[in-house]
């Protein structure tokens, strides 16, 4: 279930409680919504819900569709006599998300354009070059020096393009699932300057996120605190929820059991030591997260301004590169001419 998709169905659905509406024509009208995965995904536990199962149980069964914390939560919600209120919870979080990749997305979307409009033009001078002919008869001068030209040019330039982009994406994809445990690498990747405490406070925005939802809709801290691990979408972070259990079986606060995981900055922990002393568990980390989600957001910024830099730097590399080679081409040209006979 997309970002999009499980904000606005939680927002329908809170909604539609709060409003009174019957829960079985709250998911038949679900299921009339959104791409047919979806439609199908609903009209199956409404019929679960016509025998009696609980909406949360029902989504379980389909948990390849519906994400984790939207299965747990709307389990929570139902079992405390919170489901209203838990639903429009969770679509305020997944809005935080929506706005963040958003905003993303916008910040890098002309810069991407211009690469393509430079890949563009350069596979068009490859292909006229491999088209035409000088006028003093025979091939083209190879002004890019890539060696590249005609339509077997481009599509070779292209392939080039995509095993490198494909390089970049299979490097992305291998870190976001642990291949060789490569996510222990995480401490080293937040000492990057800039772009490091970026990352680590976006994860750290999404935690405590998480957690304030958990704990506000009558988790039991153990199952929040794994819950919230889990949905920084980092084994490094998942591995601390074994840790903290075992700190709050034994009496542990909220700061020390995040503490035992070993895996949050001692700034973090010192912000949500303070806020505990202010109030409960989830009132404290519920201030903690708007302070993170304030945070996210200028990171976000940050690395949307580090990728454009990027993006912008590949394509004025990709241009001074070839206007550099004409310009060399021409004035070789021009040498040989004013050379004595």
């Amino acid at each position: 279930m997309k970002l999009k998709a499980a904000r606005d169905f939680c927002r329908r659905f809170g909604i539609g409680m709060r409003a009174g509406a019957d829960m079985l024509r709250l998911l038949d009208s679900e299921s009339k919504n959104g791409p047919p995965k979806q439609r199908e995904a609903m009209r199956a536990i409404r019929e679960e819900a016509m025998h009696g199962s609980t909406l949360a149980d029902a989504m379980n069964k389909r948990a390849k569709f519906f994400p984790p914390l939207l299965r747990s939560m709307t389990k929570v919600g139902e079992a405390s006599g919170s489901l209203e209120r838990t639903m429009l919870k969770l679509a305020e979080y997944y809005e935080q998300q929506v706005t963040l990749r958003n905003n993303f997305q916008r910040a890098i979307a002309w810069p991407s354009i211009q690469f393509v409009i430079g890949v563009g033009v350069i596979s068009l001078v490859i292909y006229i070059m491999g088209v035409m002919t000088a006028g003093s008869g025979g091939q083209m001068a190879d002004v890019l020096g890539l060696g590249l030209r005609g339509p077997t040019g481009v599509l070779k330039f292209w392939g080039i393009l995509l095993l490198f982009f494909g390089f970049v994406a299979a490097l992305i994809i291998g870190f976001q699932r642990n291949v060789g445990g490569v996510q222990n690498a995480i401490p080293l990747l937040y000492k990057i300057p800039v772009i490091g405490g970026s990352l680590q406070t976006i994860t750290l925005s999404r935690f405590t996120w998480t957690l304030s939802l958990a704990l506000e809709t009558g988790l039991d801290p153990i199952k929040a605190i794994r819950l919230s691990l889990d949905a920084t979408d980092s084994d490094f972070y998942r591995s601390g929820a074994d840790d903290a259990e075992l700190a709050i079986r034994d009496g542990a606060t909220l700061t020390e059991a995040l503490k035992a995981t070993a895996v949050f900055p001692e700034e973090f922990l010192t912000q949500v030591e303070v806020a505990e002393l202010s109030g409960t568990d989830a009132e404290s980390i519920s201030h903690v997260a708007r302070d993170y989600d304030e945070r996210a957001r200028s990171a976000m910024k940050v690395i949307a301004g580090l990728a454009t830099g990027l993006i912008w730097l590949l394509v004025a590399g990709f241009l001074i590169f070839f206007i550099i080679r004409i310009v060399m081409m021409i004035a070789g040209v021009y040498q040989e001419a004013l050379e004595p006979i």
